[in-house]
């Protein structure tokens, strides 16, 4: 009997899913889907083996996500991935100290989760619902984690630490990073494809709708724009990134309450913030208000700096790779942050770019320029075919 496995990328407003053959113990991806939850009425939209489908669940997935997740592994089971599902595999937003590596999940590791739910609440509170339901639906079938604090571990104290009292980051108040499944994904990629940059100085910029920078050495995290929570480092659709401090105590002393403040800094701010329009680059782009040029030149100008800040933590760059949504797809957006690092030699060959080439440096470029398309969802079904295949 085929042997498959099913992966589960959720974000606040979505959840992705990833269907995989075990091949000989190899993950091997027959297909994806998506469940919108923002749209009613909620629809299940499947590509499996090239063949397309859509499903209305019947279910509010505020209500009750059993019973969303009840009809969607019907759907697969009986109408698609025939055979046996042995496993599912989470992308878990944080980690926090400990869980460094992919895990199977227990009871104690979902303990640990649920106390880090406070560092992620857009996302692990939404993790743990997935997990939770799928433990209820198919009791003892092997469920997996792959979390996204993990690869940042290799980072030292001193990227790590804030500015703060000794004891508060022994405590664990330190800069954790995030976006890592993709950023593994993509210096295990620069390996496969043989790129000479992949054992040297490389900054990665994860752009999407949440978003975020990296820097590397020889494919380990040695820094990250991304600290503590998922709000640091530089402005995404709806997050604010970097904030004075000062700002956030201002706001609470004119008698703003947390849920308020937490509201603005997580929903509020952002391109959505800044623009008053859209928190999507495509719809700010398309834009004739000055408002919305306004946060496209913030979120480049941002991006640039923190590329800046990392080459320093590297004390050089070889290498610059745009992944995800944006880096993937918006060569405007490309542009713009590359022509604020021309200081760096950073030069685009412009037909390169508008043809989202893999390298869209010119000849003359000092530092490489490289577009490489991200694949969470293969690190968490690798992930979850070890683990589940050391099983007994």
């Amino acid at each position: 009997m085929n042997r498959w496995l099913l992966t589960f990328n959720a974000g606040s407003s979505s959840i992705k899913l990833g269907i995989f053959s075990l091949d000989g113990g190899r993950a091997v991806k027959i297909g994806n889907g998506q469940l919108d939850l923002h749209v009613t009425p909620l629809t299940l939209r499947l590509s499996i083996e090239g063949a397309d489908s859509s499903m209305a669940i019947d279910a509010d997935p505020a209500a009750s996500l059993d019973k969303v997740l009840e009809q969607v592994l019907h759907q697969l089971e009986v109408g698609h991935a025939q055979g046996r599902l042995c496993g599912v595999g989470h992308r878990v937003v944080h980690g926090g100290l400990h869980l460094a590596q992919a895990m199977l999940l227990d009871d104690r590791i979902e303990d640990e989760l649920e106390a880090l739910a406070p560092l992620a609440p857009l996302h692990q509170p939404q993790n743990l619902r997935l997990i939770r339901a799928i433990a209820k639906l198919r009791p003892g079938l092997p469920q997996t984690a792959s979390f996204d604090t993990a690869f940042h571990a290799t980072q030292d104290a001193l990227a790590r630490r804030f500015a703060l009292p000794r004891r508060m980051h022994d405590e664990g108040i330190v800069r954790y990073g995030f976006h890592g499944i993709s950023y593994s994904y993509i210096a295990g990629e620069m390996r496969r494809r043989g790129l000479p940059e992949a054992g040297g100085n490389v900054i990665v910029a994860h752009l999407g709708n949440g978003a975020s920078l990296c820097a590397m050495r020889a494919g380990r995290s040695v820094d990250a724009s991304t600290g503590f929570s998922t709000l640091e480092g530089i402005p995404m659709g709806t997050r604010c990134g970097a904030l004075d401090a000062g700002v956030l105590l201002y706001l609470l002393r004119q008698g703003m309450s947390l849920d308020e403040l937490e509201d603005i800094l997580y929903h509020r701010a952002g391109l959505l913030g800044v623009s008053g329009i859209s928190a999507d680059v495509r719809t700010l782009e398309h834009s004739a208000e000055p408002a919305a040029r306004e946060a496209l030149d913030l979120f480049a100008m941002r991006c640039a700096g923190e590329a800046a800040r990392l080459a320093a933590t590297l004390g050089g760059v070889d290498a610059l790779v745009f992944t995800a949504g944006i880096g993937e797809h918006d060569a405007t957006m490309r542009a713009g942050i590359c022509r604020r690092l021309d200081w760096l030699g950073v030069e685009l060959d412009a037909a390169a770019n508008e043809g989202h080439a893999e390298c869209i440096s010119s000849a003359a470029s000092r530092i490489r320029v490289l577009v490489i398309p991200t694949n969470e969802e293969q690190v968490i079904a690798d992930d979850a075919a070890r683990l589940i295949g050391a099983l007994p």
